[in-house]
């Protein structure tokens, strides 16, 4: 793992995440523990188009909560207060760079800056 990977985790793990998750606004996914089968929320960047919800994972399949979504793809998604379930699709052979334009910018360029090898996921909204 490099030394600029261990950073931006750290700075996730115990400075962005426990904040941004708590935020009304911020835009939250629910996946199941693939070890321990207990709720883990993940605050995460995308968009609503036609009833599914697209993100790009910054670190792919190394992302802990792709790695959830490959044992358990049910989720949950948290959108402006209002918490709607749905199953998450990975989506390698989705060209995520291109995704990255169609999402909300800010997040966006988080991803390009931090992010390692991003992967397309879609969640298909019940």
């Amino acid at each position: 793992m490099t030394q600029r990977k261990r950073r931006a985790d750290w700075f996730h793990r115990y400075l962005a995440n426990p904040i941004t998750v708590r935020l009304p606004t911020q835009v939250v996914l629910e996946t199941t523990g693939r070890r321990t089968g207990l709720p883990r929320r993940t605050p995460v960047g995308g968009r609503i188009i036609s009833r599914q919800f697209w993100m790009v994972a910054g670190d792919g399949e190394a992302a802990d909560y792709v790695r959830n979504i490959k044992v358990h793809n049910a989720v949950r998604l948290r959108i402006k207060g209002r918490w709607r379930r749905g199953t998450a699709v990975l989506l390698p052979d989705d060209y995520a760079a291109l995704r990255l334009t169609q999402l909300p910018r800010f997040n966006s360029a988080m991803v390009r800056a931090l992010g390692t090898k991003p992967l397309t996921v879609r969640v298909d909204l019940e």
